[in-house]
């Protein structure tokens, strides 16, 4: 009983969460359009360059794990 409450409640925080941020993104876009659309772009332009390295970093890693390097 108590782990289906708990899963309706971290359920309904994430609903609220995405709804909050979605409003505020709507008001944002509102208001400021161009500002909006520019910060838009380049956080998403710095999360697919942060990708790109964390992809790069884990693959070397992951070479070195193969080849018997257990380093810390």
């Amino acid at each position: 009983m108590s782990d289906s409450s708990h899963t309706r409640a971290n359920i309904a925080a994430l609903l609220a969460i995405l709804t909050l941020s979605a409003t505020t993104m709507v008001w944002l876009f509102w208001h400021y359009p161009l500002i909006t659309a520019v910060a838009t772009i380049a956080i998403l332009a710095v999360l697919g360059v942060c990708a790109r390295l964390a992809r790069s970093i884990d693959t070397a890693d992951m070479a070195d794990l193969r080849h018997g390097n257990h380093s810390v």
